[in-house]
């Protein structure tokens, strides 16, 4: 919801879905012929030293975890039995790799019980090896226990999301209170760590005093819920400009993602389910339940949606989500929203110049001078950006982007330079 002021200079109140009492029961997507799983590393199927673990027309089991070459630490965890069809590459956002197994979904279906075998004894190494690609899509520094790893020390786990629209944390929250209590109480058993926060709105402090977990409540204010928001408005913690929130000792971890956590270490199983916001092209928000791996068009089908030329799909919400190019692009752990937008409608970019209306400065969140920062951007000098007009104190909320008079697309001229500026640096590092 928008807020307009009634003077002008003030900037506009945006406000988080909030879910009602009566708790929606999520429409759940039949099973698809074809599942497909993207490791996150590259595909090199000439010239990898190690050993290929995964072939065309294996068998796999749902449950079963898949490594595609011997001695590397990525993985995923199949959703599905069946029959793997295809290894690929696939490019994903800003050039990134990864591998795509496409599975043939078999009749029957084969639990794989060598993680129920495991988790008897939970420990952080049967954790990392098992839960990083678990619904709600933990991230690697809260299983990671190595030297070369910031410290952490607190862990906070959203209770509600971060982009407007979207609603899959408050579910969490309202209805797997006994997932997400089990849950917390294995991440203290597995990190040893005991200062775990629940950030929580104000109408669902109830169900987040129950998790075991200290509750914070978070503004309804968007963009009150991004982790260096929370950091400064919650910890009291003030992330510098090129710190990440693991450097302070921080690690944020969705409510779902715990919630699948205590499912995995009470059932024995992990879960291959994920929840998700499909937001209609009216704005109707609608919850499903489908397993990971499920093609998006999948989805489109059994819930009567038409995509017509020039309609914009987008996976996310409608402020820091990316669009998509094709149907068949798959849900995957992270995948919280999916967002179909009618091409006769859609607001779109433009060219035209900065006219120093203001009116970014005015909402930016973290007071950058975002009127001077693009123009560095947009001349593709992303070192003068970060060094003068502070890039790296960007928390990428996307306001400036959808205040701006002149339609530019602010915040994917700076997703783009902090992604030109870390090619860099890692080039740098290799070449020294």
């Amino acid at each position: 919801m928008i807020k307009r002021p009634f003077i002008s200079l003030a900037k506009p109140r945006i406000e988080y879905e909030a879910l009602d009492v009566t708790l929606p029961e999520p429409k759940e997507i039949p099973t698809p012929k074809k599942v497909t799983l993207l490791l996150n590393e590259p595909y090199e199927p000439v010239g990898n030293k190690n050993a290929v673990l995964l072939k065309k027309n294996d068998s796999v089991k749902t449950g079963e975890k898949l490594s595609l070459y011997d001695g590397s630490d990525a993985y995923v965890i199949s959703s599905v039995t069946g029959t793997i069809s295809s290894i690929s590459s696939f490019l994903g956002e800003f050039g990134r790799s990864y591998t795509a197994i496409a599975i043939d979904v078999a009749e029957d279906e084969e639990m794989d019980e060598q993680f129920k075998a495991l988790c008897v004894e939970p420990t952080m190494d049967i954790a990392k090896d098992y839960l990083s690609f678990i619904p709600g899509n933990p991230p690697a520094s809260l299983f990671s226990n190595g030297s070369t790893s910031p410290s952490i020390d607190t862990i906070v786990i959203y209770g509600i999301d971060s982009d407007l629209l979207i609603t899959v944390n408050q579910h969490a929250l309202m209805s797997d209170e006994k997932a997400i209590r089990k849950g917390v109480g294995m991440l203290k058993q597995l990190t040893g760590i005991e200062n775990i926060i629940m950030a929580a709105p104000e109408h669902l402090m109830q169900n987040a005093g129950v998790s075991g977990a200290q509750v914070s409540v978070v503004d309804a204010e968007y963009p009150a819920t991004l982790p260096r928001m929370i950091m400064q408005n919650v910890l009291g913690k003030v992330v510098p400009a090129g710190k990440s929130c693991e450097d302070m000792g921080v690690c944020f971890v969705s409510a779902e993602a715990v919630a699948s956590i205590g499912t995995a270490f009470d059932q024995g199983r992990i879960p291959p389910f994920k929840k998700f916001n499909l937001i209609k092209k009216d704005g109707n928000s609608v919850m499903i339940s489908a397993r990971i791996g499920t093609p998006v068009h999948e989805i489109f089908s059994a819930c009567d949606v038409t995509v017509n030329e020039k309609d914009r799909i987008i996976f996310g919400g409608p402020m820091t989500g990316s669009s998509i190019y094709s149907e068949y692009h798959p849900i995957q752990p992270d995948t919280d929203a999916v967002m179909i937008q009618d091409g006769k409608n859609l607001a779109l970019v433009s060219d035209y110049p900065c006219i120093n209306c203001g009116e970014c400065i005015r909402i930016c969140p973290a007071k950058i001078p975002v009127n001077m920062l693009v123009r560095f951007l947009e001349a593709g000098q992303y070192e003068q950006a970060a060094e003068e007009y502070d890039l790296y104190s960007c928390v990428e909320c996307g306001l400036c982007s959808f205040v701006c008079v002149s339609r530019m697309p602010i915040l994917h001229y700076i997703k783009l330079a902090k992604y030109e500026l870390g090619r860099i640096s890692t080039a740098e590092a290799t070449n020294a």
